[in-house]
Parts: C-alpha cells; structure tokens; sequence
C-alpha cells in the first residue's frame, strides 16, 4: 500500500486517538479523579486535547478538503457540511477550555456535549471521504504536504 494510499487509514487513526483522549478526559471528570494526563492537569489536558481538534479541523479546511475538493468536485457539498460541523465543534471546544470553572455535573454535560459532535462529525467523515482520500494518486509533492499535515500526532 502505497503512503498516498493509506491516507484515509491515517484520518481514521487520527480520529481513534482524538476519541481516546477524549475518553480519558470523560472518565477522570465522571470518576470525580483530579484530571492529569501525562503529567497534565485538567486546564492544560483539555488545552491540549483543545489544540489538537483545532489543528486538524483547520488542516482540513486549509489544505485536505481544498486537495479533495479539486480531485472529487463532487464532494464539494460534503465538505461543505464538515466545514460547517467544524465551527460547531469549534464553539464547543471554547467551552471545554473553561472546564475547570465549571462544577462537576455541568463538567460531564459539555463533555459529553462535545464528544457527541464529534462522534457524529468523525462517523460521517469517515463514511463519506476514506475511499476518496484513500483513491488519490499522482499527487504533486505541494498537494501532497497539503493533504498529509492535519493528521500527524505523537503518542
């Protein structure tokens, strides 16, 4: 399998980590536990895992959907919709930033809030672009950079 080919494979590995982090945040705030991830605290977790939402969304808007967008016109609609989602997401995740100002129930309801949105935008991203991604070829390196950024992270 060619890199260009297991692009599709790379979105959906980066969605599982983005929902696992997630998840791990979930299950400290619901246990009551003091937060900390990897020596994080709850402000600096949910910044973290923040940025990382932030970054990706805007790698996709800034340079994957644009790359799709010219090889698959016909997604134009859908990418649409998940640029739209992504602004969704966006407000969501300012009040995630705050959660360590909020009391514990309302902790758990933004949370779960956010993690809904997501689930449903990854879901449905990944139902309708893994076999475009996954079906580009020939791309010029300056495409290629464009499409492979939004989706590096480090374990």
């Amino acid at each position: 399998m060619s890199r260009l080919e297991a692009f599709g494979n790379q979105l959906v590995q980066f969605h599982i980590y983005l929902r696992e982090l997630l998840e791990d945040l979930r299950d400290q705030v619901e246990a009551g536990e003091p937060v900390s991830v990897g020596g994080l605290d709850l402000r600096a977790h949910c910044l973290s895992f923040c940025q990382a939402v932030t970054s990706h969304h805007t790698g996709e808007d800034d340079g994957a959907f644009a790359v799709l967008a010219e090889h698959y016109p016909e997604l134009r609609p859908v990418l649409a919709e998940l640029t739209r989602d992504h602004h969704l997401v966006a407000g969501a995740l300012r009040r995630i930033e705050m959660l360590d100002q909020l009391e514990p129930a309302a902790q758990e309801q933004e949370l779960a809030t956010l993690a809904a949105l997501l689930e449903t935008h990854f879901t449905y991203e990944e139902r309708k672009l893994l076999d475009a991604f996954n079906g580009l070829s020939g791309l010029t390196p300056p495409d290629h950079h464009r499409l492979t950024l939004p989706f590096r992270h480090t374990t």
